[in-house]
């Protein structure tokens, strides 16, 4: 094994984010029993862009057990964790992508963590909390995905025919940017099967992955959004 070991780097991502997931999970179950979720959030950038005391909470146990594991490595993380890398690898972390979903109590939040050196991602973890998926991948070894102890391999669908395409997407948390996103999808519908918001970029890279969606468009993402869902997608 290498410092670099994309397949050594993707265990470490699996381990971290599946630890997180159950950390987050019982979190918002402690907090449900105060009431409603939405008082333990604050906003960042606009009202569409929320955080919580748990995505805080999470960021900062991630970091704390990445840095255990890899103290040379540096850290990117959505709510403000950031170290400089010794080592060449540097980990990019979204603590809860998909703030808003988890919020609303609606099944589609996850953890994402990708590990990164000179701006490519050589492997990535993301796990859907609520429901326990584990998608994965590390580069040049495919992408699978985990449910029950079961593994399968990833596959992307072979549509190439625009009109068949079931097309994910998603807005930006700019007033600005929404409307323009707004008015390009009254363009995009009609020459497409169909689109789907769900919320949470990293799982809509996860879809395109096992075939669910047949593509995803979105833009302004952050690389904390990308990291690891686009190396599973792309593997």
């Amino acid at each position: 094994m290498t410092a670099h070991d994309p397949v050594e780097l993707r265990s470490i991502a699996i381990d971290v984010a599946t630890a997180a997931a159950e950390r987050i999970l019982a979190k918002r179950a402690e907090l449900s029993g105060h009431g409603d979720l939405r008082q333990f959030a604050t906003t960042k950038s606009s009202a569409e862009d929320p955080v919580t005391i748990v995505d805080t909470l999470a960021e900062d146990f991630i970091a704390d057990r990445l840095s255990a594991l890899r103290p040379a490595d540096g850290i990117i993380g959505e709510e403000g964790s950031e170290r400089a890398s010794e080592s060449g690898v540097s980990w990019v972390v979204d603590p809860i992508d998909g703030t808003v979903n988890f919020l609303y109590g609606l099944p589609e939040y996850a953890v994402s963590i990708g590990a990164a050196v000179d701006g490519e991602v050589l492997a990535g973890a993301v796990v859907n909390v609520p429901r326990g998926a584990v998608y994965s991948a590390a580069l040049g070894h495919g992408a699978t995905v985990e449910v029950d102890g079961r593994v399968r391999t990833l596959r992307c669908t072979a549509a190439d025919d625009p009109a068949l395409a079931l097309v994910a997407t998603g807005f930006s948390y700019s007033s600005h940017w929404r409307a323009q996103q707004a008015e390009l999808l009254t363009r995009l519908l009609p020459r497409v099967r169909d689109i789907r918001r769900m919320g949470a970029a990293a799982l809509d890279f996860c879809r395109v992955a096992e075939g669910t969606v047949d593509a995803f468009y979105e833009h302004g993402l952050h690389c904390w959004d990308f990291a690891a869902g686009s190396l599973i997608a792309r593997e």
